[in-house]
């Protein structure tokens, strides 16, 4: 009996020093991040605009009431047609804004203001967002004292004080994974994309955001890639930010607003999960898309929103057409 209880003793300690051991190697791998680089300022921050000009002049008259940071902020325009730029350049001349001829997506238009960043954090936030004055502060604080973490993003309001979904502890398709994600750090696979914090140097090495990705999933991907290196994702409950949501999209058909989203999954799908994961996802949407197009098309006949059935049809004809791809 005493021999077991000195066995099982030993082996504890031993599973103690491996996981001692890795802690180690994990914060060597994180440390080529700490580098003694002389930033100018502790913030800067992107946003990216496109045909939202009302929302953008409060987003960044909130900024320019933020306190407790040395911050910079750029704008870069995806050729809005709604005054936009003319509003920064007007009401907002300390901006640093960067004016495209087309629209370059989202994670593109971010990555042209990266390189002129001079800030030790970059900042990424959508122009319908209002942020309280001490969030940026909150961030930065957040950021300095948990060198765990490579990425965070606040806690996302509704126009209404009430919380928007602010963290994701899953990826899209993650429950048919074969351990694609076994070795990701930390349990917050991903945070909203409409305010998330990284560390400049680590997003530098890491290329940025990945350029394939138009709009949407590309906040996932970056958080994907971010946990790669060793680092964990983090959520500052204490930085408010409100979010109207979806207003450079507010023109967009139901239908083509889905598709892209869906097309922006099956690309996340294609980088980071096996064939076999793949194969499996298209499996369990086909098999749900069949069904809810049967019983929403049995329904419509009897409805009295007809729109909204037939919304919801164009979307699961979409995921169906996608598992056929």
């Amino acid at each position: 009996m005493v021999a077991q209880r000195f066995i099982k003793h030993v082996h504890s300690i031993l599973r103690s020093l491996t996981r001692l051991n890795e802690l180690i190697l994990e914060d060597k791998n994180r440390s080529k991040y700490y580098r003694k680089t002389a930033y100018k300022l502790d913030i800067s921050i992107i946003i990216v605009s496109y045909n939202t000009a009302k929302l953008l002049m409060d987003c960044l008259a909130s900024l320019q009431a933020a306190t407790g940071v040395e911050k910079e902020v750029f704008v870069v325009d995806n050729c809005s047609i709604d005054g936009s730029a003319k509003m920064v350049a007007e009401h907002f001349p300390e901006i640093k804004l960067i004016i495209n001829t087309e629209n370059r997506g989202f994670g593109t238009a971010n990555n042209q203001a990266l390189s002129f960043c001079t800030g030790r954090y970059v900042a990424f936030l959508n122009p319908d967002t209002v942020i309280k004055s001490d969030a940026l502060q909150q961030v930065v604080a957040f950021m300095d004292v948990n060198q765990h973490v490579g990425l965070a993003g606040s806690k996302i309001l509704n126009p209404d004080g009430t919380t928007q979904e602010s963290v994701s502890y899953k990826y899209p398709g993650e429950t048919n994974t074969a351990g694609e994600t076994d070795n990701l750090k930390g349990n917050i696979a991903s945070v909203m994309g409409a305010f998330m914090i990284t560390r400049k140097e680590l997003l530098q090495d890491i290329g940025g955001f990945d350029e394939d990705f138009f709009l949407y999933g590309e906040d996932q991907d970056l958080c994907w890639k971010i946990r790669q290196q060793g680092f964990y994702i983090g959520y500052i409950e204490d930085a408010k930010v409100t979010h109207w949501g979806g207003q450079s999209e507010a023109q967009t058909l139901p239908a083509a607003l889905f598709a892209k989203k869906i097309k922006a999954e099956y690309l996340f799908y294609a980088k980071h999960y096996n064939p076999e994961t793949i194969a499996r996802i298209k499996k369990v949407e086909k098999l749900k898309a069949i069904f809810r197009l049967i019983t929403l098309k049995i329904s419509l006949p009897f409805s009295q929103e007809k729109k909204l059935l037939q919304n919801k049809i164009d979307r699961y004809q979409l995921i169906y057409n996608m598992t056929k791809l």
